[in-house]
């Protein structure tokens, strides 16, 4: 398989951990590429269309794109417990979770291009507040349920690269303030053994 990735992205940092997990990062050819919000890198672009990071492409050539389409399709590939469960609650609950923590990153995302890309001049102050709310909504909603949330599926998977995100590119927003038991669940995250050398930090 091959795995086209960007050394900073969460995206990427959620696959690699989740390959970790279950085994099948030596079986991943890891290809740097360098994407970019306004332009697609042809290298990228002649297997993803989106000329987005990650992609995937499979040992018979089919190229998968997403994070989330990403991660399923290597949790399929395994034999250890499934990071997503296959039903029931626990299924849907490490899927919000999951959703939640994207949705927090495409937020993240969309204000620091803003704040780094835009021209000076051409900022909108609102759309980065506006995209901030969000990120601190998202935190509120991760802090109310961190203590019974596990390590061991998508959904956690997901949270954790989320927060470390913010570490990385909004430390100023010092999202451990005032959320003590999410800080401590996402330091025990930090702590896996799969989890080491996976991000920018």
């Amino acid at each position: 398989m091959k795995l086209y990735y960007s050394p900073t992205s969460p995206y990427v940092r959620k696959v690699m951990i989740l390959a970790r997990e279950t085994g099948l990062d030596g079986l991943i050819e890891r290809v740097a590429v360098q994407p970019s919000p306004v332009a697609r890198p042809d290298d990228l672009a002649a297997d993803a269309p989106l000329g987005k990071v990650p992609a995937l492409v499979t040992d018979d050539g089919t190229v998968l794109y997403d994070s989330r389409v990403i991660c399923q399709y290597l949790d399929s590939l395994h034999d250890g417990p499934a990071f997503c469960p296959a039903e029931g609650q626990a299924r849907f609950d490490a899927l919000r979770r999951e959703a939640l923590a994207d949705g927090l990153l495409d937020a993240a995302l969309l204000a620091r291009y803003e704040i780094a890309l835009r021209p000076e001049g051409l900022r909108w102050q609102e759309w980065v507040s506006g995209q901030k709310a969000k990120i601190l909504g998202a935190l509120d909603a991760m802090e109310a349920e961190a203590g019974r949330a596990p390590q061991t599926d998508l959904g956690a998977i997901a949270m954790f690269c989320a927060l470390a995100y913010l570490d990385f590119r909004f430390a100023e927003m010092d999202w451990r303030a005032g959320r003590p038991v999410l800080a401590a669940w996402w330091q025990a995250m930090a702590d896996r053994p799969a989890v080491a050398g996976t991000g920018p930090e």
